[in-house]
């Protein structure tokens, strides 16, 4: 255990940074309208369970493991199992996962900086024409604002953990709370806008399908940051007597809170735009949602609130993205920055140094992906569909390997590093957890139902993705 690690200076810290990790893209759209779209108030019940009786079990597989070995995934992974063991292999693929995810994020986080400045200087009706969207994202100024973006993240980690990452979140994630509650209660005032509380509400139990129970636990897994080792690193600037189990808790919530309320704001805004929507309608892509649809929704706002005030609701709304966006991004490139730091023993400075040429690589390459360069936009096809670089990214690493790595660290806690380190390591800072219920049930779901459904969830997106022959 290294003695001079950097820890998070208050348990609030820890939890603002890690709520800014979980709270991303997909909580302010992606959430809201795969709800509406699935059985409202049920997909919400569903939703909670698996994040009660899954995910926050694996949160603690993952924290404790951090906080234990004090060290990035493939540290924690080999200060268990040992340099020559064959767990390296999860421990250098829970470093490849957000090194790679962290590709895809830039590229979107790019995409809603450049909508935030054209809706700040008078260009919502450039950014509301759904045409533009193409023209953009194939424009030298994404080139422009991919550079302002790593700057930012870059200012943020080199910092460090307490001066960087948890005073950002400090500042990001209320900013984040209150831009939304503003927003909710604007939209809620506007004609017609209770349509869309009903339809986001109401449970629809006739709807419920394997499909959408499967869409609820990929939704809660990917909005928890699991599978990523985030929160392996996180952990790991934890304190052996902050209560671990609490913080987790208070995570779950306050990003499943941000989730609930987005859908207050995205559900009523769509209704009050066209009040015969009809949910099935509505794309399931977050990205198609936030650069096509949405800004179409805030220039209709003309009529009653007129232009400044349509520009000033969409700038507010690209600004709360932004924050969620830059938040997730900071806590995805931690992670192999630490690895780097520690497995090599150089400084931060030259560790985002490196990652600022490899990954910068790569968010070009990406970047390329959507028409500039063919070879990058066509570049495999598989499923029965061609993928550019960009969809390989996320079909792999997003989609696929997520579940996987969640997977392996429950292998790893409950049959390697064994229930009763498990369990002691959770029993630092939270004495009343040995014996409780809370113990029972995690040590009996990481050694039973966890791993048989992120088995199955891994196998299904696999014959999903790459073979169109899913099970369910």
């Amino acid at each position: 255990m290294s003695e001079n690690r950097e820890h998070f200076s208050s348990r609030i810290g820890f939890i603002l940074a890690a709520a800014g990790s979980a709270v991303g893209i997909g909580n302010m759209v992606g959430f809201p309208v795969a709800a509406t779209k699935n059985g409202g108030g049920a997909f919400l019940i569903i939703y909670a369970l698996f994040v009660v009786f899954l995910c926050i079990p694996i949160m603690l597989a993952e924290m404790g493991l951090g906080r234990r070995t004090q060290s990035d995934p493939q540290g924690a992974y080999v200060g268990i199992a040992g340099a020559a063991s064959k767990w390296r292999f999860a421990g250098w693929l829970a470093v490849l996962t957000p090194f790679m995810i962290g590709v895809f994020y830039m590229v979107v986080t790019v995409w809603i900086l450049g909508y935030l400045v054209l809706s700040l200087t008078g260009g919502l009706s450039t950014i509301a024409d759904p045409a533009y969207f193409g023209t953009f994202i194939n424009s030298k100024l994404v080139f422009v604002y991919l550079i302002a973006v790593a700057a930012l993240v870059y200012a943020i980690l080199v910092m460090g953990v307490k001066n960087g990452i948890e005073f950002a979140a400090r500042i990001m994630m209320p900013a984040l709370f209150i831009m939304l509650l503003l927003m909710v209660v604007f939209v809620l005032s506007l004609d017609n806008a209770f349509a869309g509380v009903k339809f986001y509400l109401i449970p629809d139990f006739s709807a419920i399908n394997g499909t959408v129970i499967s869409g609820a636990l990929s939704q809660a897994f990917f909005s928890l940051s699991l599978g990523m080792g985030i929160l392996i690193t996180y952990g790991s600037y934890l304190r052996k007597h902050d209560d671990l189990i609490g913080s987790a808790k208070l995570v779950a919530i306050a990003d499943s809170l941000v989730a609930f309320t987005a859908g207050l704001m995205v559900l009523p805004a769509i209704f009050h735009f066209d009040p015969s929507t009809n949910p099935s309608d509505l794309s399931d892509s977050s990205v198609a949602m936030i650069f096509t649809f949405l800004p179409k929704i805030f220039m209709a706002l003309e009529v009653s609130i007129g232009y400044i005030g349509a520009s000033a609701v969409a700038s507010l709304f690209f600004l709360l993205v932004f924050f969620a966006a830059i938040t997730s991004l900071v806590s995805i490139i931690e992670v192999p920055t630490a690895t780097l730091v520690r497995k090599y023993n150089i400084s931060r400075k030259k560790a985002l140094g490196t990652l600022a040429l490899t990954m910068g690589v790569l968010t070009l390459v990406a970047t390329a992906s959507f028409g500039m360069v063919d070879h990058f936009t066509n570049l495999l096809t598989y499923g029965g569909k061609s993928k550019s670089f960009f969809d390989l990214i996320e079909d792999v690493f997003y989609q696929t390997v997520l579940p996987f790595n969640g997977l392996l660290i429950c292998l790893f806690v409950v049959w390697y590093w064994r229930q009763d380190n498990f369990n002691q390591s959770l029993k630092d800072g939270s004495n009343q957890y040995m014996g409780s219920l809370l113990q029972r049930y995690i040590n009996f779901s990481l050694r039973s139902f966890i791993p048989v459904v992120l088995a199955v969830v891994f196998i299904n997106t696999v014959l999903d993705i790459y073979f169109g022959a899913a099970l369910f």
